[in-house]
């Protein structure tokens, strides 16, 4: 199914953006979950109704779901973990191709005795929550991915030779050494970069970031997400033989992906619905929230 639902025209109002660290509700339950291998993954879960699944990238940590589960909590249970080495979550040495990963979040699931879910994903989380879907896809009822590619997936060979994906393959131990204490450098040349309005990603909200990837061993495991992604394509490519069949909807920012996420889901999925955020580039929740949260909720809905 090909559809493309064109938001540009919508107005919505800048007040929106957050203009505070992001987090998310308070009442919120908090949990750290074991994995079968032995990470200890960090969760926070609320609400009541249908299951959503909500998985973060790099550059943030579940606190970037804020504005979606503040919005989805009046309708719907929500799961917002934190990946392995990322965020309140431990530091494993290694696990970090997008498939055990799925395995985590399996894990979490089954431990709040959630039997399937819709998921939700941004950046390295479109490519966790893709590896869920197609490793468990009998547990997933819809599918959201939100302005980043999926390894091994045209146009993959495209996209990673992009100038703005120069950190896929930046990594080491002299990177570690160059980085450490200049997080904060580092993380503001992505929220600057690959924003269309770095100025909405606030002080809060750079220096909470900022603070997180500071903590040990946050950096090397952040390097490890994109190491792994020659493992993930190869992963990626054999599952891409059997297409998702749930219905998904693709997610582009209008000044970063924009309309190549429906193509790329189009590659591995036969029911996906194509959307453009407006006035935004790769950070939407905190550049422009409000068109992306009614788009989730309409869709999940």
């Amino acid at each position: 199914m090909k559809r493309i639902l064109n938001v540009a025209a919508i107005s919505f109002a800048i007040s929106a953006v957050a203009l505070a660290q992001p987090s998310l509700p308070s009442n919120l339950k908090r949990q750290t979950i074991s994995t079968p291998d032995g990470a200890q993954i960090y969760v926070r879960s609320g609400g009541s109704g249908p299951v959503v699944l909500l998985i973060h990238g790099f550059g943030d940590t579940g606190d970037m779901w804020g504005p979606v589960v503040r919005d989805l909590m009046k309708t719907h249970t929500v799961v917002v973990p934190d990946l392995r080495g990322m965020g309140r979550s431990s530091h494993p040495a290694g696990g970090y191709d997008k498939r055990t990963q799925a395995a985590d979040m399996r894990a979490v699931m089954s431990a709040l005795g959630y039997d399937h879910s819709a998921v939700v994903g941004h950046d390295i989380g479109n490519m966790v929550a893709y590896a869920y879907a197609a490793r468990y896809p009998d547990k997933v009822d819809r599918l959201v991915v939100i302005d980043a590619p999926l390894p091994g997936i045209d146009p993959w060979d495209t996209i990673k030779c992009s100038p703005n994906t120069w950190h896929f393959n930046f990594r080491g131990p002299d990177v570690e050494r160059l980085v450490k204490g200049r997080e904060r450098i580092l993380l503001d040349r992505f929220y600057n970069e690959l924003s269309a309005h770095p100025e909405r990603i606030d002080e809060a909200t750079r220096a909470y970031y900022a603070s997180v990837y500071a903590r040990p061993g946050a950096m090397h495991s952040a390097f490890s997400q994109f190491a792994a992604f020659s493992k993930d394509a190869e992963d990626n490519q054999v599952t891409q033989k059997t297409k998702l069949t749930m219905p998904v909807l693709a997610i582009g920012a209008e000044k970063s992906f924009g309309t190549v996420m429906a193509t790329v889901m189009r590659n591995v999925a036969v029911d996906v619905t194509g959307a453009v955020v407006p006035d935004a580039g790769h950070w939407i929740m905190e550049e422009n929230p409000a068109p992306a949260v009614k788009l989730i909720g309409d869709f999940l809905k």
